[in-house]
């Protein structure tokens, strides 16, 4: 890197800028997302939905029956009608896909 140009220097910045706004866009997304549920009363963590998504099956209350990343090559390149996946019930969630909220029934309660 002798001899850099003002068009590479640029290039550099530019995709240094992408690189930190990919990685700050979830934090900056849950931020605003909470102080619209604030200024709207609602409950910081469900939205006022009653129900948060369960982390391991994200909501469906299914997960793979071999893990989440099980890959079977053959299965990939063949796939056909007869090829399903096979799932079974998440054990956390209790295959429901969801938990009550706990903001939320602490707040009606009382």
């Amino acid at each position: 890197m002798e001899h850099i140009t003002a068009s590479e220097v640029a290039g550099f910045g530019v995709g240094t800028l992408l690189l930190c706004a990919t990685i700050a866009a979830p934090k900056v997304d849950a931020f605003i997302s909470a102080s619209q549920r604030s200024s709207l009363a609602l409950c910081k963590r469900c939205g006022g939905l009653q129900v948060i998504a369960c982390s391991r099956c994200r909501g469906t209350g299914l997960i793979k029956a071999n893990g989440p990343f099980s890959i079977n090559l053959i299965d990939n390149l063949y796939q056909s009608e007869e090829f399903k996946v096979k799932s079974v019930g998440c054990t956390k969630c209790q295959a429901r896909g969801h938990f009550s909220c706990l903001g939320c029934s602490d707040s009606s309660t009382s």
